[in-house]
């Protein structure tokens, strides 16, 4: 058994330390208000900012997950620092750091995403997340860290709630029958990274050095349009076909003059508007994570949300 710690509780902080207890790892969970214990995982209050203290919790880990985002609109003043203090804990004890990233900082591409693209994003948030690789990448080639990152694409899966765009939006009126709404066109191909395959990725190249000083795409599903996703999930739910209406732009616009987060994603409307592709296959040639069937994901979800607002099959 070894000690390993995840910086945030979110879906992603949530199912990686979670998968790491069921595995029998000790796991140290860090937030900014703590939690209550649970089986096999610790909670401890704390801002990840502050290095001195992180580093002190993080102390004797084996791996340190950075699985913490700041609020959307405050990224570019809040990842510098919590990538700072990251980097420096690490540094300090030797954890191997592995960082969940996304697919931003490639910005506007043509054809379909791979590690190789240069990270080339010209927004706020896809350069902030740029440099935040790009500052660990070069620790870890001066042999000062050893750091990993794990990119997925928009998260899916029991667990995603308000943040998917394929949860809080789409499941709660499509599981009574009702029509959903959903940004850009509803029939350009997308990809959805299946949360649990995320955890899995993550603790997998956390403990395999083969995996260490670069990036990688967490292994993902054929790209499925929005309009092919509530499909699913409607014959899953049984509710019969849900009608899928895409939000007018001048509707976005305007709810996002109250909306810090939709003024925020005008900048990545792009993945929304046209083909959004990710092409996994590097890490499914070199490791053994593979993507869950889609029939599995969809299955998982609508049971997970229909526990979730108690709605009977």
């Amino acid at each position: 058994m070894s000690f390993q710690v995840v910086i945030g509780f979110g879906p992603a902080g949530a199912a990686t330390a979670r998968l790491l207890a069921e595995q029998g790892q000790s796991v140290r969970v860090v937030t900014r208000s703590g939690r209550s214990p649970e089986t096999g995982i610790e909670h401890i209050a704390l801002d990840a900012t502050d290095a001195a203290r992180l580093t002190e919790v993080v102390r004797g880990a084996t791996a340190l997950y950075s699985c913490a985002a700041p609020p959307y609109h405050r990224w570019a003043s809040d990842w510098p620092p919590l990538a700072a203090s990251l980097c420096a804990a690490a540094e300090a004890t030797g954890a191997a750091l592995v960082m969940l990233g996304n697919l931003y900082a490639y910005g506007p591409v043509d054809g379909p995403l791979t590690e190789e693209l240069p990270l080339a994003a010209t927004g706020v948030k896809g350069r902030v997340r740029a440099e935040v690789w790009e500052q660990a990448r070069i620790l870890h080639e001066q042999g000062r860290i050893r750091a990993v990152e794990v990119r997925a694409s928009d998260f899916f899966g029991p667990g995603v709630t308000d943040g998917g765009h394929l949860a809080g939006r789409v499941l709660p009126p499509l599981l009574r029958g009702r029509p959903v709404t959903t940004l850009g066109d509803p029939d350009a191909p997308h990809s959805w990274t299946y949360l649990p395959d995320v955890a899995r990725t993550l603790t997998e190249a956390a403990g395999d050095e083969r995996a260490w000083g670069r990036a990688w795409h967490v292994p993902t599903q054929e790209a499925l349009s929005v309009r092919e996703m509530v499909d699913r999930l409607a014959a899953q739910a049984g509710t019969g076909p849900v009608a899928v209406r895409r939000l007018p732009s001048a509707v976005v616009g305007a709810a996002a003059l109250f909306s810090p987060l939709l003024r925020e994603l005008k900048e990545v409307r792009y993945q929304f508007d046209r083909p959004f592709v990710v092409d996994s296959s590097a890490y499914e040639t070199a490791f053994a994570a593979r993507p869950t069937p889609v029939d599995e994901q969809v299955g998982a979800t609508v049971d997970w949300w229909r526990d979730r607002l108690a709605i009977d099959a």
